[in-house]
């Protein structure tokens, strides 16, 4: 028998069309009950059944674990804001319910925000609303569904709505992994992989946030996750700078979706530890290197010593023509050859 036996991703044994529905009994009661119905209707000896399920065996086996390079909330405003006596009348009333929202009429000025919100799509696709208004608009209406956020959490309501608007504001985490390479089955077939933070797991996650790649496709990125017994549009995360080195990891990875990516975006391998457990300790048994930009662009056709050789031939002739200098000169090839030679991921 091959394959067959699922992974239990979410962690609940549920009904989630990307996790098993079933134990590991009744999965083999299923797979014996059949097998021996089949022979003893033919009149045939009961066979030993051996099964690889390819899934379930490697699943559990590998970690995907990336840093996150930037990140990005939504545009807000405070109660001071105004706008302009010409400005178009959408804006205006959009600016009035912001200011005007409260506890009696948070669910009919949060519809009435949405519909402007729609209408001025609309009228900016067919240029009726330039783009500078349609932005002031969109940070009013980011702005409104911050109030409808903290008052639908004053008032303990957990209605669609307030979950529209959590998802409206969920911050944006770039991170340093592609994920057509690295995890092809999450855009592929919408799999479901417990993703949870590595780094500051002593301290209460304070925001809640998307996960972009650095991928220059719109749809690399993971915006389903496994939060406790349900499924959200953001994962709980911690509010960090640039300059910390903040780390996520994706489980239950496998050894099928480095494999798939098949070089997406021409990015190659990731850097990889083999971790072995000994007893309660672990121990690094091996680290290999990820593929470099020379590598990756071997593959496609592309010489790198002909590449700096040119660029050589390049950078002597502008220094020779005074467009710059010498020392400008060399740390423009130095740039070149690290780049060329380096990771394919950020460093």
């Amino acid at each position: 028998v091959g394959g067959g036996l699922g992974v239990d991703y979410d962690g609940t044994n549920s009904s989630n069309y990307s996790s098993i529905n079933y134990s590991l009994q009744e999965y083999a009661n299923d797979v014996v009950f059949a097998v021996v119905n089949v022979s003893d209707k033919h009149n045939l000896p009961h066979p030993n059944i051996v099964t690889e399920s390819g899934r379930a065996i490697t699943a559990h086996h590998s970690v995907l674990i990336f840093n996150v390079l930037e990140t990005m909330s939504v545009p807000l405003l405070d109660s001071h804001f105004e706008v302009d006596a010409n400005a178009h009348e959408n804006i205006k009333e959009l600016l009035s319910i912001f200011k005007n929202i409260d506890e009696k009429n948070m669910f009919e000025f949060w519809h009435d925000a949405s519909q402007i919100r729609e209408e001025n799509n609309t009228l900016f696709a067919l240029s009726h609303l330039n783009l500078e208004s349609k932005a002031i608009a969109e940070r009013i209406y980011y702005s409104i569904a911050q109030k409808f956020k903290e008052l639908s959490i004053q008032y303990d309501d957990d209605s669609e709505e307030f979950q529209v608007a959590l998802r409206l504001l969920s911050d944006k985490y770039f991170c340093n992994f592609s994920l057509f390479q690295s995890l092809p089955d999450s855009w592929a077939i919408d799999q479901l992989f417990p993703v949870l933070p590595i780094s500051m797991l002593d301290k209460k996650p304070d925001t809640q946030a998307t996960l972009q790649d650095v991928t220059c496709d719109s749809d690399g990125k993971i915006s389903n996750f496994i939060n406790s017994d349900k499924l959200t549009n953001f994962l709980p995360l911690h509010k960090v700078s640039s300059e910390d080195n903040y780390l996520i990891g994706v489980f239950l990875v496998g050894a099928y979706q480095e494999i798939l990516g098949d070089l997406h975006n021409l990015f190659g391998d990731t850097n990889t530890a083999h971790v072995k457990l000994v007893g309660d300790k672990f121990k690094i048994s091996e680290l290999i290197e990820g593929e470099t930009v020379e590598e990756v662009l071997s593959y496609v056709g592309f010489n790198a010593k002909k590449m700096v050789r040119q660029i050589e031939i390049w950078v002597s002739k502008a220094v020779k023509s005074g467009k710059i200098d010498s020392a400008e000169g060399k740390a423009y090839l130095e740039t070149y050859r690290s780049g060329l030679f380096g990771y394919t991921y950020l460093e």
